[in-house]
């Protein structure tokens, strides 16, 4: 088996909540596609009359209330999600009926209102649940281009066709937890250092721009709670859901004691982010947008709070990512495939070891804090109320980094030698699991808390 080739920013992208899968990953589509249609030959293009957006899956299922349509049709306008504008995503948004500036494909324009994204079946045949299919059309609504695509979880994209593109060899290579200490012992390299060269060696990229890399995935982490600290009033959509951040974190200020005002102020940092991408508005992938709120938090209480120096806070998020890397690779960062387990547990996961790493710069630790804190979210479905991520998503990211934080904890202060590398065994787990799992707990909206609270 070859070795995982996976970078750090696969893992953390900058983009628009809410959703890696429902808005990221079809936003690249709608750009990539404007992008392909743009080299078709001149008579195509003259013959082309309109867009066609279809999805499926889950994408289908709560699109809507993850804003899918939006941002496929904010990526037919030609926007990346690393820069597009939330002002463009909130207008889009609010005139779902209406024409968007035309978008132009080849120097033709092309009118499309966001309303009239195609919501199609839930149950298909296409080999990814989050599938997107994008058309042009001649005047008799016959297909001139296409293409399939697929959403297959934290803002990845892939289409029919797709091979994944050539990268270099890892300088230390590893499938798994095991394989991973096997090397850091016959290498004697720290953890750091051989994940930096693996870095490099994979992307081509100098160490400077890595770690400028990193810190601007840091920087906006931090971004993404300060805005949710200063927001207030009501998130999109029919929930009324309020913002709590802020009120979190002034009732944190006046608390007796500092452990009650050390796990409030995790809390508040949490459900800032959580609420920042809940409105739509750019956050970091951690591993997706759904769980965002929980790696930001325990930066922002490592730095602001307990005073960790930058680099070993990028040194843990390194650490971090290749938490993500072994499960994205060994079973899925996908809420469509695994459930939250995938999305909230792998977050929680990848807290804990960067934590772990951050404070002790001992990776064997990092990675039983990582067993230790997936183990205990295993089976968690995705079942977002009405198709929005905000109940119950918004407070399980607080609730993943008070787990991360305690699965930190138990690995540290716990007898040593009583622990095993066992992540390998507890990712094998939640891919059963996932696997088992209805799909009614799968994102779609139709099982669990979407059920159960229907008025919410």
């Amino acid at each position: 088996m070859t070795s995982i080739t996976l970078s750090i920013f696969d893992i953390f992208k900058i983009g628009p909540g809410p959703s890696s899968s429902h808005t990221i990953a079809p936003m690249k589509a709608g750009h990539d596609f404007a992008q392909e249609a743009a080299h078709l030959s001149p008579e195509k293009l003259e013959r082309a009359e309109k867009i066609e957006v279809r999805l499926y899956g889950s994408l289908s299922a709560t699109g809507e209330g993850h804003g899918t349509d939006a941002a496929v049709v904010a990526g037919l306008m030609g926007n990346p999600p690393e820069t597009c504008s939330t002002d463009l995503i909130d207008g889009l948004h609010l005139q779902k009926n209406k024409s968007v500036d035309p978008i132009n494909i080849g120097g033709k324009a092309f009118h499309m209102a966001v309303g009239e994204v195609i919501y199609d079946k839930v149950q298909h045949d296409f080999p990814f649940s989050n599938t997107l299919v994008i058309r042009l059309l001649d005047k008799d609504a016959a297909a001139i281009f296409e293409k399939e695509y697929y959403s297959v979880g934290g803002g990845f994209l892939q289409w029919k066709g797709w091979t994944a593109p050539e990268r270099g060899e890892p300088a230390y290579g590893f499938n798994s937890a095991i394989e991973l200490g096997k090397m850091m012992k016959e290498s004697g390299v720290s953890g750091h250092d051989a994940l930096m060269q693996n870095e490099k060696a994979i992307t081509g990229a100098s160490e400077e721009e890595i770690i400028s890399g990193i810190d601007l995935i840091l920087d906006a982490m931090e971004a993404s709670v300060d805005g949710g600290l200063d927001g207030e009033g009501l998130l999109p959509g029919p929930l009324k859901v309020q913002r709590n951040a802020a009120y979190l974190y002034r009732n944190s200020c006046t608390m007796d004691g500092f452990a009650g005002r050390f796990i409030a102020l995790l809390l508040a940092y949490a459900l800032a982010a959580a609420e920042e991408n809940a409105a739509g508005h750019r956050v970091v992938t951690a591993p997706t947008c759904g769980a965002a709120g929980v790696i930001p938090s325990v930066y922002c209480l490592l730095k602001r709070n307990l005073g960790i120096p930058r680099k070993n806070l990028r040194r843990g998020l390194m650490t971090a990512a290749v938490v993500a890397f072994l499960c994205k690779t060994n079973a899925s960062i996908a809420g469509a495939e695994v459930g939250c387990q995938g999305e909230i547990g792998v977050a929680t996961a990848m807290a804990a070891a960067m934590i772990t790493y951050a404070v002790q710069e001992d990776p064997v630790l990092a990675v039983h804090a990582a067993a230790i804190a997936l183990e205990h979210q295993l089976g968690l479905t995705c079942d977002p109320v009405k198709g929005y991520v905000q109940i119950p998503c918004i407070q399980r990211n607080a609730v993943g980094a008070v787990k991360a934080y305690t699965a930190h904890m138990l690995a540290v202060l716990e007898k040593p030698g009583y622990f095993d590398l066992r992540l390998d065994y507890v990712i094998k787990a939640m891919a059963e699991t996932g696997r088992d799992m209805s799909c009614k707990y799968k994102e779609t909206g139709l099982g669990g808390l979407a059920v159960c609270m229907p008025e919410c």
